[in-house]
């Protein structure tokens, strides 16, 4: 047995030979063990296993929502306080003469595209659509529903879920990580993060739990994004080529366009892990980067730009009014109709949200760290927070308001509010431009949807890897990334066959309760160390 790391408070124990040469034999074959188990579970009984996720799930949010709520503001909170303070935002990621391993914009392309670029494409049209229709505000009779005085409202809870909140999560764990890992030789794994509150404690049995449970939080959390991201793809080529066998009567994608695309992703994705984190990741995530710019571009040329420009100020200023009492409001009042309402709305978005970017936060974060050694806690910050708010912003008023001028102007007449949620970007495509062009577009969709699928998937697999092999980056061993992969690819097929997207939804929602513990214990230790350092 040999160690991983060179600091002596967390060594890891690594196998020197044979087939898990590299790799801590028990943080690497516990999380297969037990998704395995899961996948026989779900696979034998499908419909029973999705009613008792449901059930789980159920659960979870009515005994834990609060939970998620708070620590999430706690999260936010204490990211922004370690950029503002003085002392604190001028520590690096690192040694004090690191300097950034990769440019701004491939820093940023990297980060935006393995953080929430599929999500930006399926929710962007979607979200505001949805809270156009449906918010707070209108069960509390605030405003109207589908009317002119709810647009605003529309942005503000859209943006709720994409701005600085689940950033922040990334921020945690990458913050943490960068600067253990790289200002004081941790290795680059989720149990150092805790080291300055538990000590050597995190070498043994409680360290290998603690990166179990990063592994199957990631894990789950990918197989959400991927499954919103394979139904989008499967939307979008059959808006490309007509072929009637991708999705069903009522405009659903069908489980085996799914399964295809599921494979297709999951194949590059093992491919692209291979290539390494300066070969495949980073040009994927330029191109990814590129296609976005156009795209987005493009809306704001020929979509409804004025009424998507006087969004965009709005959204900014309702956001950072509401900011607070948004990321602090609990409703747990189910005796009464509107109580009642406003709880399964909370349920079915806030929580939702905030188990997906907690569950997701284990690779993105370690991701984060990764590729941001040399950087400042304050530029992190602006890089991994403020930044990629803003241009979620952009994405979300100048596409989201086009779709919802369309509805507003009666065009749509509720083709786009009332299509599957995969479809609704497509939908407002269509009724863009003329068919040949709405063809174009959906290519160029379809493309960046890809690329954007295939990062966030190659770099779960490589941080998989990474935590496996106690935070050796340079471990990539083909036989362990493809068993990463299949393994991956057969849980995503078999929860979508159970249950579509709600035992996927399920499945996180309950997977991401542990991890959050880790996180919460996290940003103390973060806090705790950077504040001790900065004296």
């Amino acid at each position: 047995m040999g160690e991983s790391g060179s600091n002596q408070s967390v060594s890891i124990q690594v196998e020197e030979s044979g087939f898990y040469q590299g790799f801590n034999i028990f943080v690497t074959a516990i999380p297969k063990v037990l998704i395995v188990a899961l996948i026989i579970w779900v696979g034998t009984s499908p419909a029973r296993a999705g009613a008792q996720l449901l059930e789980l799930q159920n659960w979870s949010i009515s005994s834990f929502g609060g939970w998620y709520v708070y620590v999430t503001a706690f999260f936010m909170v204490a990211c922004l306080g370690l950029a503002l303070w003085p002392s604190t935002g001028k520590i690096k990621l690192g040694n004090v003469d690191d300097e950034p391993e990769f440019s701004f914009f491939t820093w940023l392309s990297m980060m935006f595209g393995a953080g929430i670029g599929i999500g930006m494409l399926t929710y962007s049209t979607a979200e505001p659509i949805f809270h156009f229709a449906s918010n707070p505000d209108t069960i509390q009779g605030f405003s109207t529903e589908m009317g002119a005085d709810n647009v605003r409202n529309a942005y503000k809870w859209a943006l709720l879920h994409y701005g600085f909140t689940p950033w922040a999560c990334y921020g945690v764990v990458g913050i943490c990580l960068g600067y253990l890992s790289y200002g004081r030789g941790l290795p680059l794994t989720i149990r150092s993060g805790l080291e300055p509150l538990f000590g050597k404690a995190m070498s043994g049995w409680l360290g290998h739990w603690v990166d179990v449970a990063a592994i199957l939080a990631t894990l789950i959390g990918l197989g959400v994004t991927i499954g919103y991201g394979v139904s989008q793809f499967a939307s979008g080529m059959f808006n490309i080529s007509g072929m009637q066998w991708i999705v069903d009567d009522t405009g659903k994608p069908t489980l085996g366009a799914q399964i295809l695309g599921l494979t297709l992703i999951v194949g590059a994705s093992c491919l692209s892990a291979l290539s390494g984190l300066k070969r495949g990741i980073k040009w994927l995530s330029n191109i990814n980067m590129g296609l976005s710019i156009f795209l987005v571009l493009f809306f704001i040329v020929f979509g409804a730009t004025l009424f998507a420009a006087k969004s965009f100020v709005y959204a900014i200023w309702d956001y950072l009014m509401a900011l607070p009492a948004m990321s602090t409001t609990v409703w747990n009042n189910p005796e009464t109709e509107m109580g009642a309402a406003l709880q399964n709305w909370q349920g079915a978005w806030n929580i939702f949200y905030w188990a997906w970017w907690i569950a997701f936060a284990p690779f993105v974060g370690l991701f984060l760290a990764r590729v941001s050694r040399g950087r400042t806690v304050r530029e992190y910050v602006l890089g991994a927070m403020v930044v990629p708010s803003l241009i979620c912003l952009t994405w979300f008023t100048f596409v989201g308001a086009t779709a919802i001028d369309l509805e507003l102007s009666g065009v749509a007449q509720g083709a786009i509010v009332n299509a599957d949620i995969s479809a609704q970007l497509f939908k407002t495509i269509n009724l863009m431009l003329s068919p040949d062009m709405a063809v174009a577009l959906s290519v160029v969709v379809v493309t960046l949807l890809l690329t954007f699928l295939i990062t966030s998937a190659d770099s779960g697999i490589l941080i998989i890897n990474t935590l496996a092999s106690g935070g050796d980056q340079s471990q990539k061993s083909a036989a362990h990334v493809i068993i990463w992969g299949v393994i991956f690819a057969v849980l995503v097929a078999v929860l979508l066959a159970a249950g579509g997207m709600g035992s996927l939804r399920s499945a996180m929602i309950i997977g991401a309760l542990p991890f959050s513990l880790v996180m919460a214990l996290m940003t103390v230790a973060m806090v705790k160390v950077l504040v001790l350092d900065s004296k």
